[in-house]
């Protein structure tokens, strides 16, 4: 797709548009349109991105709660880029230059994205192998530390339908790794997992909700250090392949946030400018393939 955009108007044309409260300096264009679904509704924060003809990533950003892009760019031709949760991404070539009738690509309709086949009823299991449960944590206010958890299992039913499935995961908390074992103790010892007296977390989960495209929300009991709390994984589902010996595998990608003082996790040291040696706020990030249970 080709559309060409005003760069300088008239004072009258700049008077009757939307965007003409925006000062546009000479050489310059305003890039803008409003994103919709297939039913006319605005696409709220989808991404965006205007890259030139080079490759080069020029501006990026969120549609507003409006779906609505706006961009300043000098004259030339771009690339845009939009991209939403559960809708194909749109691409398309723009040309900013001084002249023309409209200072708007209009409105942009994203399409539905197409569901990838999910797993066939049955019993599953977590292939360890290919599999990832890791973690991220703020450290001393700036820097991120990240480590996993080694030791895990998990067993999925797959019902007739998702909302009829569910799933049981074991993590052993000993195994957990940061790459420093000086760390890795601390974080074994009372003041943190306490893994002598809680020597796994577990999550269970009866309730799979589709969010849309491939995208689902997991909800479920995770227990740790002894507190069970309700939470959902914002997953997405990648769909189904065979390994190497031809084994039928399927994979989904999930995150979500824990606060340690919800599971009564609450050491806390401080530098002596009063910020947290170790931030409350953990994210969990997980790369999962399972295949059916043998």
């Amino acid at each position: 797709m080709i559309t060409r955009l005003i760069g300088r108007r008239t004072a009258a044309q700049q008077r009757n548009h939307a965007l003409s409260g925006l000062s546009v300096p000479p050489g310059a264009g305003l890039l803008s349109c409003r994103v919709l679904d297939p039913v006319n509704e605005p696409v709220v924060r989808g991404e965006f991105t205007v890259s030139d003809s080079s490759g080069r990533k020029i501006v990026s950003g969120e549609t507003d709660p409006f779906g609505t892009i706006v961009a300043m760019v000098p004259f030339g031709e771009y690339r845009l880029a939009i991209s939403a949760d559960s809708f194909t991404p749109y691409r398309g070539n723009v040309y900013v230059t001084d002249g023309g009738d409209s200072g708007s690509l209009g409105d942009i309709t994203l399409q539905i994205a197409p569901s990838l086949p999910l797993p066939a009823p049955g019993e599953w299991e977590i292939e360890p192998a290919h599999s990832r449960i890791g973690f991220i944590a703020r450290h001393i206010g700036l820097a991120r530390v990240h480590g996993r958890f080694d030791n895990f299992a998990g067993a999925i039913r797959i019902g007739d339908t998702m909302d009829q499935s569910a799933m049981h995961v074991v993590i052993g908390a000993a195994s957990i790794d940061t790459s420093v074992q000086m760390r890795d103790d601390h974080l074994r010892s009372a003041d943190f997992l306490d893994v002598a007296n809680y020597p796994t977390l577990e999550f269970y989960s009866d309730r799979i909700t589709h969010r849309g495209g491939n995208n689902w929300a997991i909800t479920g009991a995770l227990t740790l250090h002894g507190v069970t709390r309700t939470i959902t994984l914002e997953a997405q589902y990648l769909g189904i392949g065979n390994g190497m010996e031809g084994e039928t595998r399927a994979a989904v990608r999930a995150t979500t946030e824990l606060h340690r003082e919800d599971y009564t996790v609450n050491w806390q040291s401080m530098l002596a400018r009063g910020i947290a040696v170790v931030g409350s706020s953990i994210k969990i990030e997980m790369d999962i393939q399972i295949v059916p249970k043998s």
